[in-house]
Formats: structure tokens, C-alpha cells, sequence
């Protein structure tokens, strides 16, 4: 028997918030259920949860002053008036046992997310398979720059507010629309964005076709505005559909909406371009992140945020001040003349998009070291991993994070190294730690990427390279 044994149900929607006070969220420092907590704590709920993996987001939401259990045990929902949980959750988890036992109503996060986004006038909700962080920090820094004052939920930090998300007190919010076991279809936003449409997530959705059809849904329960990436052939398949809303363009391959043009590389890696509405002029824009893809996203950011009321002269400021969320191509520090970053990249054309910022930037080497997330999606994308990855002067390889599944098919990262000229299968962060620091080179940058807790391989490096100056 699944979780939702004793669910949320649909006739509860809309009084769940209502009639609670006390919620628990089991694994609360993941990237989906940290901003929910975060919203929620801010809204005077009192809030507690449980994680086994002593992150960053665990230990701002303990200086919040919200309560994290180490560990989880049946006891730690006492007094929990609502369960919040993540499909990945065992349905034999201790605290959704316990949960079960005592009556106490359970709703998955995604599902939460959809009845909080309804509650806000002009929710922006910002879909596609790859940039919705990027896109979201982007449209969040230049509301928040703007004094639009929104609710954001992101899932990357956003250095504006340390945090990943925050409850404003406009009717706007703006937030991810992840497209994950159709976890966005709880969602009515007034304003969505389809950044790109990509094969991914295939264990659940079986084929491109079954992702595009998903995205179809999503655009259906829009009720005012879709925002497309009319550069993106499958974003433009879904977009054939829609009906009985507004659809807004934006492309650097043709007259759209909004378009970018003159647009050029400044400091080696850095977007600027014209920027013009419907035929005309608007701004000229000025990047603060690396990478041609940022283009593409930023006139996305643009779009939604005029919708929202921002200026072109506070768009202007917004994007030019937003330096990135965290773990997207986030700079960590210089160490013994070496770069480190840590990206969230876990699909090909993620990675193909970074490495191809990374290597525009003027560095000796670039090192990538990747950690595959999920078995499935390494099998399923194998070919696709090496060609990206390839782009690297170095590479790396680190045993791949299961996650939710079992390694049914014997899938190992050596299936990818054996197959790049030069690279290394390392199964561990402190081997790779090693190596790295013992053949690393004054100019080069050090790349960790993958879903997973790679960035914590980053920071091991970054510790050797000041034990050892």
C-alpha cells in the first residue's frame, strides 16, 4: 500500500492550511521542501521536520528556529497536525507509519505547493526541463529589487535572501513547476513558462511523447498566460495546443514577443544583448551569469516580471545584479589559484550547456567531476553522458547516487569513463579529493556537478588546496 492511504483528499483542498497549525515534513532539507518550509514559517505556521543528511538548507532552517530531528522516528511528529512527505519517501518510513497510526493527514510536497500557489492572484510558475532555478532566481531578484515584494519558492538558494524561499505580502509568487511524476498539474498558475521540453524523467513518463503530452496538461490548467521558448522545437509542439489564453513568444531565431538581438559575449562568457517587446527597443541587457543558455532564460525572466509590473529599467537592474542561485554554476572560491564551482547539472544537455560556459571563460583546465544521479537515467542516457562530458580537459567520475532505485541493469559509472579518453572512476569523494589535489594546476577550474551531494567533494577539495598552501 502507498502513502496516500490516508491522504489529503481533493474535497480538503482548499481548508487544509486552514484547519492546521502544527506541520511536519519528513526529509525537510530537500530542495523541494525546504522553500515550502521556509513560506511556511513565515506565515506563523509552526513548522518541524526530520533529515538524515546535515545540509546547508538544514542548518539555516535550525537557525530559523525550526526544530530538525537527526533521525526518523515515529516520535518526532508528536504534536503534528499535517504530514508533509516526498514521493521518494518509503511508504515503511517511521514518521509516515506513525502517521498512519494516529490519524494524522498526509499530503505529498508537490501537491502542497499546488494548494499554496493557488492562494496567490499572479502566481508565476515557471516549468521546463532545464534553467527552472536559474529562471525563477531571476524573475524572484527582480521582483525583490523592484519592491514587488512576492512569495518565491526556488530550488536553489538565492543569494539575495540566503534562503530559497520567503512569503511576501503581494498577491505574486513566483515558483518552480517541476514536471516530476506531473507533481506541476496540482498548480493553477495565472502565468507559466515552458523554458524547453527534453527526454527526461522517462522511467515515469516512457517517451518524449509522454513528456510533451505532460507539459500539454500543465499549459491546459494555465488560466491566463503562457510564456514559450519559441527556439525550442518540442516547447513549440506543446504550445500548438493551448487555447483560450494568451501566448507570449520570446527567441533569439526570429521576430517573437520578445527578442534578443546584437547579442555578444563580454568578459569571455558573459551575456548582452538588445532586448525588444513586440518590435521595439526595450533595454539593453547585461548578464551576471555565464552562458549563452542564460540569454534564453533571462528573456524569459523579462517577460514574466513586465507582466508582474517591473520596469524595463528595474529588469535591467535585476539581471545585471543576479550573480546565480546556489548550485548553479555557483563559484565557491579561488584556492591555491584554483577555481572551484559547483553546478546541479544531472542531464546531458545541462552539462553540455555549462561545460560550454566553462570553457568560453579563459581557464588552463577545466575538470568536471560528475556524479551520475540515478541508475535509469545513466542507462537511458549513456551516449548522451559521454558526448557531453567530453567537452572537459579532465574527467572524473564518481560512483552513481541511487537514489530512489535499484540497480537492476549493473549500470557503473567505469561504463562511462571507459569510454572518454583519459577519464577516471573514482568511487569515492575523498580518492577523487586526492588525485585532484595532487595534479591540479595554478588557472585550471574544478567543476563538480550531479543531482546528488557532490558539492560536498567540492568543498573537501577546496579544504586540501588551503591545508596544503
Amino acid at each position: 500500500m502507498g502513502i496516500a492511504a490516508k491522504s489529503v483528499s481533493n474535497t480538503e483542498n482548499q481548508d487544509v492550511l486552514r484547519n492546521v497549525k502544527c506541520i511536519h515534513f519528513v526529509g525537510i532539507g530537500g530542495s523541494g521542501m525546504c522553500p515550502l518550509a521556509e513560506i511556511l514559517h513565515a506565515r506563523g505556521y509552526t513548522i518541524t521536520g526530520s533529515d538524515v543528511n546535515p545540509s546547508d538548507n538544514v542548518l539555516r532552517l535550525q537557525g530559523m528556529g525550526i526544530s530538525v530531528a537527526p533521525s526518523q522516528a515515529g516520535g518526532n511528529i508528536d504534536g503534528a497536525e499535517l504530514i508533509v512527505y516526498t514521493s521518494a519517501v518509503n511508504p515503511a518510513n517511521p514518521e509516515i507509519t506513525a502517521a498512519k497510526e494516529k490519524c494524522v493527514p498526509l499530503i505529498e510536497r508537490g501537491h502542497l505547493l499546488g494548494l499554496i500557489s493557488q492562494e496567490y492572484a499572479r502566481t508565476v510558475a515557471v516549468a521546463g526541463t532545464h534553467g527552472k532555478t536559474t529562471t525563477s532566481s531571476m524573475i524572484s531578484q527582480i521582483l525583490l529589487k523592484a519592491e514587488l515584494d512576492p512569495t518565491v519558492f526556488i530550488g536553489g538558494k538565492l543569494p539575495m535572501i540566503n534562503a530559497n524561499g520567503r512569503a511576501g505580502g503581494s498577491d505574486i509568487m513566483v515558483c518552480e513547476a517541476c514536471e516530476f511524476q506531473d507533481h506541476y498539474l496540482f498548480m493553477k498558475p495565472a502565468i507559466a513558462i515552458v523554458l524547453n521540453v527534453d527526454a527526461d524523467h522517462l522511467d515515469y513518463f516512457g517517451n518524449l511523447d509522454g513528456v510533451i503530452k505532460s507539459f500539454r496538461n500543465f499549459t491546459d490548467l494555465t488560466e491566463d498566460v503562457v510564456i514559450i521558448n519559441a527556439d525550442d522545437d518540442n516547447t513549440i509542439t506543446v504550445s500548438e495546443s493551448i487555447s483560450g489564453k494568451t501566448v507570449i513568444t520570446y527567441g533569439s531565431r526570429g521576430d517573437f514577443n520578445w527578442t534578443a538581438r546584437n547579442s555578444r559575449l563580454i568578459k569571455g562568457a558573459y551575456g548582452e544583448y538588445d532586448l525588444y517587446h513586440d518590435g521595439e527597443f526595450f533595454a539593453r541587457i547585461v548578464l551576471g551569469v555565464p552562458g549563452l543558455h542564460n540569454i534564453s532564460n533571462s528573456m524569459a525572466a523579462a517577460a514574466a516580471a513586465h507582466l508582474c509590473g517591473a520596469t524595463a529599467g528595474q529588469i535591467v537592474d535585476g539581471l545585471a545584479s543576479f550573480c546565480g542561485a546556489g548550485r548553479r554554476f555557483e563559484f565557491l572560491g579561488t584556492h591555491r589559484h584554483v577555481t572551484i564551482a559547483d553546478d546541479y547539472a544531472h542531464h546531458p544537455t545541462e552539462i553540455s550547456a555549462t561545460l560550454s560556459a566553462a570553457k568560453s571563460m579563459g581557464y588552463q583546465n577545466v575538470w568536471v567531476i560528475f556524479q551520475p544521479f540515478t541508475f535509469s537515467r545513466t542507462e537511458r542516457h549513456l551516449d548522451e553522458f559521454i558526448q557531453s562530458l567530453s567537452a572537459a580537459d579532465q574527467v572524473i567520475l564518481s560512483d552513481i547516487m541511487g537514489s530512489r532505485e535499484e540497480n537492476s541493469s549493473g549500470i557503473t559509472s567505469e561504463s562511462i569513463t571507459s569510454r572518454i579518453n583519459g577519464a577516471l572512476y573514482l568511487p569515492t569523494f575523498e580518492e577523487i579529493t586526492e588525485h585532484v589535489v595532487s595534479h591540479i594546476k595554478e588557472g585550471d577550474l574544478v567543476l563538480t556537478m550531479g543531482g546528488g551531494d557532490v558539492y560536498k567533494c567540492a568543498r573537501m577539495i577546496a579544504a586540501r588546496l588551503d591545508e596544503t598552501d
